[in-house]
């Protein structure tokens, strides 16, 4: 290669006009004349920072496709030519999906360097012909890549190239592979190859038998020999077989999985319980039936109090089908420590009412099981209840009446006392003092625990709060008040107070006024003063107030022409990518509205075509225009946006607007599917959460079904 003439090609190339992750690729020129230079540290810090630019975390740019070609002259000349050529692979793989321009571009210029790419899979260099296969499968290519990879094949002598041609060749041909795979489980192939084999067996979608059973249980532990592997999706083998499984959703395969599990998790070698612990756990996030099923190993895993603690996390998630561990973790709980606090945070989950008392005993130094406890905190609230227990009670008294605890844990002090109600009255006292700090969260607990004869002199306190309080906690303050005694005073001036055009409570404040109705006539005017300027582009929260304020409007006034323009606005100017709730809520606001809100139409219809978007909107539209939907239509679209996961919660009440005349008998059987299969519709977010959700989400379709069939 000319160096000089390849140089002077870069130069010649508009980088500045072409984007990147962080921008402008003026400095994409740099990185490639340090490629080809002399200093090895340069090389390396550059094929780094192309990485993180024109391969940001998977991402591809439009400046990444004009970057190809330089890449594959300089990786055919030499220069580090098995980095550029794995990174040549990133970049067809963040080009797969197609989605945009910048995508197929991507791609397509990598396919258009094939020729380089399965060159180097002949080369005598292993690690080069690692990448080439890895690379060259990633183009998805399939008619010219897998011949040269079965050529290959039945040739290649080194493991961890042959585990990458028959991930290579599963990736493009997953079925057609399968048999390949299966000849390559024997125990004369080795441990690189059969995992590899194993992972081709489950992608070509073979039932999962005896042989492929004990293979696994062989090999285990196999992270180790996977980690000089290109294919990153598969770096955990075993966590990728339970989801395989999981996910195809039939009884042989959880059958299956659960066998496989309960022995890898009863294994004699650590490092292989590790690495079932943690496919364990990932089977508590996509199988309902997951507790129950691995309940079985859960007093083995605690036999040894050793290697207890590795078991904390899947204990959690098993929570009371964990009954067995129950003594274990009572006696580690009552050491002393972190240890001990681990313990008892996975003590709260299984077995709350053991916990208790083992968290009033040293309750300013146990910080996990305290947070476990309280459950994940939303916007000052906790979403999960603890027991009362006396000793608790008593231990939060003295805590809060101390020096000891900060602003995070007063909190979740305060929020159990709330939770209980009436049995922690006795606190008032100290939930007087810590007010000033707290000014959020008190005021609630106050009103929750307030008894008849106190409710006059705490009024007086929370009025006081409401008035000149700290900012942050006015509303709430007057929230409470209102709570207390009927009286809207307090919360007519709070909210006012905090209508300020642009202002981080416009939100909430809009949301009570709301909530006030016609009583809140005197603030119209502020909240019409507090939507976002019309001219330019307005961020989420801004447009989410807008919403809000919207809403307030409608309920305060019935007046459409107050609500209805500024949900023209927000959906006019909300971008779907990134403002799905957004929209979201728009549309729920509109079906608030109901048929005054048909000029909403056109907008809500559009949003049809997303199917984040598609219960608000049918919702929406069902309220406003119902003439304008298709009801089998609609009832099929919800139904796919439930399995998916796609605003589930919204789109069985959209379901169930709909009525039954909309649902044909196979969405009355997706709809059974939906509460009764043993596969998880909700399936990401928090962890902690996400079982939680799903069974709340599976008791509403069943509600849902029970109503839509009764009706």
């Amino acid at each position: 290669m000319d160096l000089a003439s390849f140089l002077a090609d870069v130069d010649a190339q508009p980088w500045a006009d072409l984007q990147h992750a962080y921008g402008s690729a003026a400095d994409v020129p740099g990185h490639l004349r340090a490629l080809a230079g002399d200093s090895e540290e340069a090389a390396s810090e550059a094929v780094s920072e192309l990485y993180g630019s024109i391969l940001h975390q998977g991402s591809v740019y439009g400046a990444t496709a004009r970057a190809v070609p330089y890449l594959a002259r300089l990786a055919g000349a030499g220069y580090r030519t098995e980095d550029l050529v794995a990174l040549l692979g990133g970049i067809a793989e963040g080009g797969a999906d197609g989605g945009d321009s910048d995508e197929a571009a991507c791609r397509a210029a990598v396919v258009g360097e094939l020729a380089l790419i399965l060159a180097a899979a002949d080369t005598g260099d292993p690690g080069l012909r690692r990448a080439a296969a890895w690379a060259a499968a990633m183009t998805g290519a399939a008619e010219q890549v897998l011949p040269v990879l079965h050529r290959r094949w039945k040739t290649e002598t080194d493991p961890l190239v042959r585990a990458e041609l028959l991930g290579a060749m599963a990736h493009l041909d997953p079925s057609g592979t399968a048999g390949t795979a299966t000849a390559a489980l024997g125990a004369d192939e080795p441990g690189e190859v059969r995992i590899a084999a194993l992972l081709a067996c489950v992608d070509g979608g073979l039932p999962w038998g005896a042989e492929h059973h004990g293979a696994m249980l062989s090999l285990l532990p196999v992270n180790g020999l996977v980690e000089d592997r290109m294919d990153l999706e598969r770096n955990e083998p075993l966590q990728y077989v339970v989801e395989a499984l999981l996910l195809r959703d039939t009884g042989a395969d959880r059958d299956a999985t659960y066998t496989l599990l309960d022995a890898a998790l009863r294994s004699a070698d650590p490092e292989a319980r590790e690495e079932a612990l943690w496919a364990a756990e990932t089977a508590c996030l996509l199988s309902r039936s997951a507790p129950e099923r691995l309940s079985g190993a859960v007093e083995a895993l605690m036999a040894d109090p050793a290697d207890a603690p590795a078991a904390y996390s899947l204990l959690a998630k098993l929570g009371v089908r964990a009954a067995a561990a129950v003594p274990a973790l009572v006696r580690l709980a009552a050491g002393e420590g972190d240890p001990a606090d681990r313990a008892l945070e996975a003590l709260v989950a299984v077995a709350p009412d053991r916990a208790a008392p083992l968290l009033a005993r040293d309750l300013g130094r146990r910080p996990r099981a305290l947070r476990a406890a309280c459950g994940f905190l939303i916007d000052g609230t906790a979403d999960s209840s603890f027991p009362y227990d006396p000793a608790l009670f008593d231990a939060i008294r003295a805590r809060l009446g101390s020096a000891g605890p900060d602003a995070d844990e007063t909190v979740r002090l305060v929020l159990l006392l709330g939770a209980w109600g009436s049995r922690a009255s006795a606190a008032l006292p100290e939930l007087r003092s810590v007010l000033p700090g707290s000014p959020k969260a008190v005021p609630k607990a106050l009103a929750a625990i307030c008894p008849p004869e106190h409710r006059v002199a705490t009024a007086e306190l929370l009025t006081a709060a409401a008035r000149t309080g700290p900012e942050d906690g006015r509303l709430a303050a007057a929230v409470a008040v209102r709570e207390l005694t009927g009286e809207t005073g307090p919360l007519l001036a709070a909210v006012a107070g905090r209508l300020t055009p642009g202002g981080p409570a416009v939100r909430e404040a809009a949301r009570l006024a709301a909530e006030l109705g016609p009583e809140a006539t005197g603030l119209v005017p502020a909240l019409r003063s507090a939507l976002g300027e019309s001219e330019g582009t307005r961020n989420s929260p801004q447009l989410d107030a807008d919403v809000e304020i919207a809403a307030a409007l409608w309920r305060i006034t019935a007046d459409p022409e107050a609500a209805v323009p500024v949900l023209a606005g927000v959906l006019a100017e909300a971008e779907p990518t990134w403002t799905h709730w957004t929209l979201g809520r728009a549309a729920r606001a509109a079906a608030r509205i109901g048929g005054a809100a048909r000029p909403l139409v056109p907008a809500l219809e559009r949003l049809l075509t997303d199917r984040v978007q598609i219960p608000s909107a049918v919702l929406a539209l069902h309220a406003t225009a119902p003439e304008s939907l298709d009801g089998p239509r609609a009832a099929g679209l919800l139904l796919d946006a439930a399995e998916r996961d796609a605003d589930a919660v919204t789109a069985l009440e959209a379901l169930v607007a709909l009525g039954p005349t909309a649902l044909t008998a196979d969405h009355h059987r997706r709809l059974t599917a939906l509460a009764e299969r043993d596969r998880r519709v909700r399936a990401s977010g928090v962890e902690t959460r996400i079982a939680p959700a799903d069974e709340r989400l599976r008791e509403q379709a069943r509600e849902a079904a029970r109503t839509l069939a009764g009706a």
